[in-house]
């Protein structure tokens, strides 16, 4: 059905790589999961009168505070997709990820006040009665949610969207809950142990689980976390293409909400190449990156000396001191210059988190193996903490 509706309102539905785009399917989501909740509260509290099981109406509360959440996902898309203003330079993309929070929040109250509920229950049990119409009611439920959650995680995936993630997160535990539900119902007819609570308790607990995970996924992109291995792949691979690059380091990604990336990165070229024409190529690589990789870049010019043998010996013994301390440890911006006393080796160290030795130790040790070495040598080291894309 989405599929359909996307292909009959949303232009370019395709081009998922479009704030647009994203902003339409946000939208139409949004509305079509308000839609089904609202139409699945009705059922399920109808049920819920007719059968007296508390299970049965807090499942119909759920879809009417998932109707809520449709709605705040589908607020969500609408303000995000504003543009950037005066007070907001990079856009407002993060509203994305803190509807999603807004969502999880929900789903962890409603799991409380399941819970809550589920042990009144327990204490004063109350018989409940099951019905064929009860039981088609559960079982259509239990289908729809199973839809919602499949097209909001496939979407959530497309879209790279936390909220449409922690939608698909919520409708699943709805599907898992009414489940229980369903079963619970079945057994009223062949026990008289009134296991309504009980199960409600075991909902609740379930959707608790679903909140807390949902809520991670939407904080973590709040809070700063790196970008995965795939882009930084694609980052590495498009601008290492270029014949002038020698190497990348210091890549930063800075996440402003889905479809509005910053990057910013160093190159290394040669030091005895054309400025101008490596300044040119270093354009068209930010323009590329742009055009491929919907982001804004910008790239740092390191220059290197690759013509020099002595400098490229000193560089490889670096590289292997650094290797006997600890192999994850990485260097770039290697140079020397020489006095008449002495020579300055003077590079960056970056320093992953799980290395076993702080950045302090590792400067230590490193200025005193570069002392031990055969000739004057001082170490001039820049040690930079690795943030997940050096």
């Amino acid at each position: 059905m989405i599929s359909f509706l996307a292909r009959m309102f949303i232009k370019d539905y395709k081009n998922t790589s479009s704030p647009q785009v994203r902003q339409a399917y946000g939208m139409l989501c949004g509305s079509v999961g308000i839609g089904l909740n609202i139409l699945l509260f009705i059922g399920k509290f109808f049920a819920g009168i007719l059968s007296g099981s508390i299970a049965i109406t807090a499942d119909a509360v759920n879809n009417l505070s998932d109707a809520g959440s449709s709605f705040i996902t589908l607020i969500g898309f609408k303000m995000a997709g504003q543009r950037p203003d005066s007070q907001h330079p990079f856009g407002h993309g993060r509203i994305e990820y803190l509807s999603g929070l807004f969502v999880a929040a929900a789903v962890l109250i409603m799991a409380f006040e399941l819970v809550k509920t589920s042990i009144e229950k327990i204490l004063h049990p109350e018989a409940i009665e099951c019905s064929p119409l009860i039981l088609v009611i559960l079982a259509a439920s239990i289908l729809v949610k199973f839809y919602m959650s499949y097209y909001n995680k496939k979407l959530g995936k497309k879209l790279n969207s936390a909220a449409m993630a922690a939608t698909a997160a919520d409708s699943f535990s709805d599907m898992i809950s009414t489940f229980f539900v369903f079963l619970v119902t079945i057994a009223s007819l062949f026990t008289d142990f009134n296991l309504d609570g009980w199960c409600g308790i075991l909902v609740g607990l379930f959707i608790f689980y679903t909140g807390i995970t949902a809520m991670k996924e939407t904080v973590d992109p709040l809070l700063g976390q790196p970008p995965t291995k795939e882009l930084v792949q694609q980052i590495m691979g498009i601008v290492n293409a270029h014949p002038s690059v020698l190497g990348i380091h210091d890549l930063l990604v800075h996440d402003y909400g889905p479809g509005n990336l910053i990057i910013s990165l160093h190159a290394e070229v040669s030091a005895k190449g054309d400025i101008l024409k490596i300044h040119d190529e270093i354009d068209n690589i930010e323009r590329e990156l742009k055009q491929r990789l919907n982001c804004t870049a910008t790239i740092h010019m390191d220059p290197v000396v690759t013509d020099d043998d002595f400098s490229n010996q000193m560089r490889d013994k670096m590289n292997q001191l650094l290797n006997e301390l600890d192999p994850e440890l990485k260097m770039h911006d290697f140079r020397m210059v020489t006095g008449p006393s002495h020579t300055n080796l003077i590079f960056d160290v970056v320093v992953p988190y799980n290395c076993p030795m702080t950045p302090g130790e590792v400067e230590k040790a490193l200025l005193s193996k570069i002392h031990n070495l055969p000739g004057n040598f001082y170490g001039v080291i820049c040690i930079d903490q690795d943030y997940g894309t050096r």
